[in-house]
């Protein structure tokens, strides 16, 4: 049945809408239902909640690239422990499956399933989404279908990969954070970063300093007005050309700091720099750029010494 032939038999109206899940035509125009030769891809029961529906579905997990095998491969036998399991006279003979089906598993699904073992441990260390996990594992099985693992480290390529596509979605982790999760050196995540983005052509504009803001402010423990007021500051800063150049982390920083001092949140740098992985004097430096070129600094060092006397005045009352 065509449905560009077809008529709705209330209105007369010739424009339909299909209804995948249920196998119906609908009428736009008058709601009515005509019935033709459709498949019904729906289910032939039904669920009025959460528990019923978990219960009656017969399809597994949704196909994902983080794991080796797309996540429905066969395994005989998850641990030496189901061998117990088995009646003794058919033991043998389940040693001997799982055995040969171990000898069988090609040299690329043994080397994705270690790789992502290691892809899990340092996603979960750098607190990234399942939405980066998912594009570095598709990203590392290509590298290995193209034979680019080989003679490289493989910790080196994951890591790599994380640092790309954690900048891409948003979310960018320092080389020192990269380092520290998979104990490798910046200048080997660097090199190797160079070499998978030629040979992938992966494209990943340089992250800027507004990225880091939201982290290191939950880092810091700082509010949301102090978030705001960083962006703001860097907005500015922006404008007047004065972070072109710059470090993006040390930026970020010395604005963070400056938001803190303003919002009455004050950290020292020592803490900053601790959590943001620049040196003390780094943020020194940034922070007088950006006050004397924005015209905030009386201000700012207004806001700091109140603080400051608020502080020791809460020590003094303590003390008494």
């Amino acid at each position: 049945m065509e449905i560009e032939n077809t008529k709705c038999p209330e209105c007369g109206f010739n424009n339909f809408e299909r209804d995948e899940s249920k196998g119906e035509l609908i009428c736009m125009k008058c709601g009515a239902i005509v019935n033709i030769d459709m498949v019904d891809t729906s289910p032939e029961w039904r669920a009025f909640d959460v528990e019923q529906k978990s219960k009656r579905t017969r399809t597994g997990a949704p196909m994902t690239f983080t794991k080796h095998d797309k996540g429905f491969s066969t395994e005989i036998g998850s641990s030496t422990a189901e061998l117990y399991k088995v009646p003794v006279k058919k033991r043998a003979q389940y040693y001997r499956l799982r055995k040969w089906h171990k000898r069988l598993t090609k040299s690329k699904d043994r080397n994705l399933s270690y790789s992502f073992s290691e892809l899990v441990r340092q996603i979960s260390y750098l607190n990234l989404s399942s939405s980066v996990h998912e594009e570095v594992a598709r990203l590392y099985e290509k590298a290995v279908t193209k034979g680019l693992v080989r003679g490289r480290s493989m910790e080196s390529i994951i890591t790599a990969l994380i640092y790309a596509i954690a900048r891409e979605h948003g979310s960018p982790r320092t080389l020192s954070e990269l380092s520290a999760a998979s104990g490798i050196e910046k200048r080997e995540i660097g090199r190797a970063y160079r070499y998978i983005a030629r040979e992938l052509k992966i494209r990943i504009l340089p992250a800027t300093a507004k990225e880091y803001i939201p982290r290191f402010s939950s880092l810091l423990g700082l509010s949301g007005e102090v978030q705001a007021r960083s962006k703001e500051i860097l907005d500015k800063a922006a404008d007047e050309d004065i972070i072109s150049g710059k470090g993006p982390t040390g930026i970020a920083a010395s604005a963070l700091y400056i938001a803190a001092v303003l919002g009455g949140e004050k950290r020292t740098q020592r803490d900053i720099a601790d959590v943001v992985g620049v040196t003390e004097v780094t943020i020194r430096n940034r922070y007088k750029d950006l006050v004397e070129k924005l015209g905030i600094e009386e201000e700012v060092e207004k806001k700091a010494a109140e603080t400051e006397k608020r502080q020791n005045k809460r020590v003094e009352d303590k003390i008494l």
